[in-house]
């Protein structure tokens, strides 16, 4: 039987938790994560402050198979991502010259120099792989279980091409949605709640919606069955079917908004 793998993703910027910054680097994440048998079962959003990403790290570490830092690997002097997480792992950091070797042709084929602050990205704990960055070039960096990725968006998803490889998955969760346009939560809790002590191996949830239809307030829920086993899977969604088309509404399966 296939093992359960789960990952932890760690949000660093002081930008994100003043709202400056609206992140969508967890849900890229956990996307990716997902057809390889990874489960990101946890999530934090930190500031940039060195005790803290230190200590962050430390629990994440040990709690989870895989842990993903995005944010703080630039050039500037807030950027201190990569010396907490080379503390966390007790390791050295310093300029390194395979790191060097990536930047300096970069920038020299655009007319701009090295200068100091962007040497700063080529300083890599001892120990670490590099994980290769084809938007603008500075790398990433795995220390252990930790992956260490920039917090632009389109540059840590570039990153994400290098570490798929580097990932020893687990067994695949299927999910299915059915929505009920129209429907209350509280109509089928009671039937949601038996099916889910009739499965106990079934993850289901349910999330309500509100959202304009042209100019109409439309509202409903999503239902959604969770679980390892095709089979299982599968049978739950009919249940899921049945259960709203119990409420007088027509089921919409696997919607795509």
């Amino acid at each position: 039987m296939a093992r359960t793998v789960t990952a932890a993703v760690i949000l660093i910027g002081d930008e994100l938790l003043s709202g400056r910054t609206q992140d969508s680097n967890l849900k890229t994440i956990a996307e990716f994560l997902h057809p390889l048998g990874v489960d990101v079962r946890e999530a934090r959003v930190i500031p940039d402050v060195h005790d803290t990403i230190v200590r962050t790290v430390d629990v994440l570490r040990t709690r989870h198979d895989y842990v993903f830092t995005t944010g703080g690997i630039g050039p500037t002097h807030d950027d201190i991502t990569a010396d907490a997480v080379a503390a966390a792992f007790g390791r050295p950091i310093d300029v390194r010259a395979d790191a060097v070797a990536i930047l300096k042709p970069w920038y020299e084929a655009r007319g701009q120099d090295l200068t100091e602050g962007r040497m700063r990205m080529a300083r890599i704990p001892a120990g670490a792989e590099l994980i290769q960055n084809p938007v603008s070039a500075a790398p990433g960096f795995l220390i252990g279980n930790v992956f260490v990725m920039a917090g632009i968006p389109s540059v840590m998803r570039g990153m994400l091409q290098d570490v798929g490889h580097r990932i020893r998955g687990g067994a695949v969760v299927y999910a299915h949605t059915v929505r009920g346009v129209g429907m209350r939560e509280g109509d089928i809790a009671d039937a949601l709640g038996a099916l889910a002590k009739a499965r106990p191996e079934v993850s289901f949830g349910s999330y309500p919606f509100m959202r304009l239809n042209g100019k109409t307030m439309e509202y409903g829920v999503n239902l959604v069955a969770r679980c390892r086993d095709p089979d299982l899977i599968a049978a739950s969604l009919e249940a899921l079917i049945e259960l709203v088309k119990a409420q007088g509404v027509k089921p919409e399966i696997d919607p795509k908004d």
